[in-house]
């Protein structure tokens, strides 16, 4: 496979939307993730409530970049109706995540399930499980319920 196609034009090959994807996920993760800590170590926000606003942020990103560099033929030819489309499957994402994370936060912290791990640092480690989970569940709903 040739490199520049890879990272140059248009493709509807999935596995090069994914590896493309990849990248717009690892950037608005870095966005996202950023953005918690941030607001957690900072500012004193909730865990949880941190990681929803993040979310927002890191969903906005994924959103402009996807739709120029990774999915360029939409289903749908009104933009507000395919970023709706984007941005409910966003927020499915943002329920698993703040799911997982609270799952994290609240509930293994509470109990100490994972030993080597200060509490207060279990969002941390939710926060890359649930971005693993919802990646998958973003990249797959996107590519099959909203682009060609």
């Amino acid at each position: 496979m040739n490199i520049k196609r890879l990272f140059a034009g248009d493709t509807e090959n999935t596995a090069v939307q994914f590896l493309r994807y990849c990248f717009v996920g690892g950037l608005a993760f870095v966005v996202d993730y950023g953005v918690m800590v941030l607001l957690v170590e900072v500012f004193g926000l909730y865990a949880v409530l941190a990681s929803a606003l993040s979310f927002v942020l890191g969903l906005s990103v994924n959103y402009i970049l996807s739709t120029y560099w990774i999915f360029k033929k939409s289903r749908f030819s009104n933009r507000f109706i395919e970023f709706a489309g984007f941005a409910v499957i966003g927020v499915i994402g943002l329920g698993i995540n703040t799911i997982i994370l609270w799952f994290f936060q609240d509930y293994l912290a509470a109990i100490g399930a994972i030993p080597i791990l200060p509490q207060d640092k279990y969002y941390a480690a939710g926060k890359i499980v649930s971005t693993a989970v919802v990646f998958v569940w973003n990249f797959f709903a996107r590519k099959f319920m909203l682009f060609k």
